[in-house]
């Protein structure tokens, strides 16, 4: 296969890119070469895929069952997540996985971080869950985090659980301190797992200071025990959106202390946004963590889903353009540069941080690209463009038309595209 006439992420324009065996071989102008298929990019933005770095796949595509969060809070959605889970079932959770990653497909995604639940002593979605990562492999990467989501030790069984789990194969230790009991068993819960991811040789992902109080500074131990531990870059954490409430001269010298640990950090704008502040009257936080002075440190920072029509959130699509598109309105980050930035925050810095091979359009990479009815990253983000191609190991797995409108004004074009730069197919 040879795409023609592409423009990558970085800027160069008029690049071919030739695959085979499931790599790319080269990438250049002019490439002479024929290929079994050839795309014309005709200029088009032509990228790796999109990368998922933080979802919760157990619970989507499940609105409703068995209600609606009415009040919109992380607090409500948790206690509906606990009335479901005795409902659920394998068949059940694997049937709703499977439509959500052929969403995730179409919209462009090669790989999702998701957290999934131990709490739970039938392990009924760790074990779907690992069925569904077997099913999907041939054209989409899932990396399985496990989630004590009531708590280390606030459930009794958590920890055996979390054990468990990774015993069957799930791929990394996740956590949540903030939810347990008190400040001091959410710090020890921060170390304990933190010390097996160490032993393990394990990532560490935890749901960290998901919380408008300021007072709420657990990351503040991660960051300790990544640089005691030596874990560095094998530590994510994630929300972190107490940091919005905190005083500015505690927050900056956390923020060093995050970026000096080499630990990652993942912000969540479509989630937060909406479960934050919802005690706040006016004026109401927007909820995001601090992600340019974190990137101005040197943090890597990527921006998750989360959640798609589940207890927590009830829209989404699976577009990490989207979630792109929101973050730089909520953060905010409007220059060129910073929106550049927000495309590579689902693309670049969640592939890095979920240890991705093979990642980029250079060659030896995997040949899994996407290319997109925009011109270049800002607008990408912008206009959240068709997927025109999703190409999986050198083979297309998603199609979709460009984007046009039919005009019926007189004196006007006869149809109309969206992006600056490009003309329709």
């Amino acid at each position: 296969m040879i795409v023609r006439d592409a423009t990558l992420p970085d800027g160069q324009t008029g690049m071919d890119i030739l695959i085979s065996d499931g790599l790319i071989q080269a990438v250049g102008p002019g490439i002479e070469a024929s290929g079994h298929e050839e795309i014309d990019a005709a200029g088009r933005l032509v990228s790796p895929p999109f990368v998922d770095c933080h979802f919760h796949m157990d619970a989507t595509l499940s609105l409703g069952t068995p209600r609606l969060n009415r009040s919109g809070t992380l607090l409500e959605g948790i206690a509906l997540w606990a009335e479901l889970k005795p409902l659920l079932t394998q068949e059940a959770v694997i049937e709703r996985a499977l439509r959500y990653c052929d969403m995730a497909v179409a919209q462009g995604i090669g790989a999702i971080r998701t957290h999934v639940d131990v709490c739970d002593d039938r392990l009924t979605g760790v074990e779907a869950l690992i069925e569904v990562r077997a099913r999907v492999a041939p054209y989409l990467t899932l990396q399985l985090v496990a989630f004590p989501q009531d708590g280390l030790y606030r459930y009794p069984n958590a920890r055996q659980n979390l054990l468990r789990a990774l015993d069957l194969g799930v791929d990394v230790i996740g956590g949540i301190p903030h939810f347990e009991r008190t400040m001091e068993d959410g710090r020890r819960s921060v170390t304990e797992l933190c010390e097996l991811g160490a032993k393990l040789g394990r990532m560490v992902d935890l749901h960290c200071d998901e919380s408008d109080d300021p007072h709420s500074r657990h990351v503040e131990q991660l960051a300790y025990e990544a640089q005691r531990l030596g874990l560095g870059s094998r530590v994510t954490g994630s929300h972190l959106t107490s940091m919005h409430s905190m005083d500015n001269y505690y927050a900056s010298k956390l923020i060093d202390l995050v970026a000096e640990s080499g630990m990652n950090a993942v912000c969540n704008p479509l989630i937060n946004i909406t479960l934050q502040g919802r005690h706040d009257t006016y004026p109401r936080r927007r909820g995001l963590t601090r992600v340019p002075e974190l990137q101005a440190a040197g943090v890597p920072v990527a921006f998750g889903q989360d959640c798609v029509m589940d207890p927590w959130y009830s829209l989404g699509s699976g577009d990490m353009l989207e979630v792109a598109h929101m973050g730089v309105h909520a953060v905010p980050m409007t220059s060129p540069k910073d929106i550049h930035a927000a495309f590579e925050a689902v693309t670049s810095v969640p592939a890095a941080l979920m240890g991705l091979e093979g990642y980029g359009v250079a060659p030896g990479c995997k040949a899994d690209l996407v290319v997109l009815d925009a011109a270049d990253t800002v607008e990408a983000v912008r206009i959240k463009p068709a997927r025109l191609f999703v190409i999986r190991a050198g083979r297309v797995v998603a199609r979709a038309a460009p984007r046009t409108s039919s005009l019926e004004l007189p004196g006007r074009p006869a149809s109309v595209t969206f992006g600056r730069g490009i003309s329709p197919a």
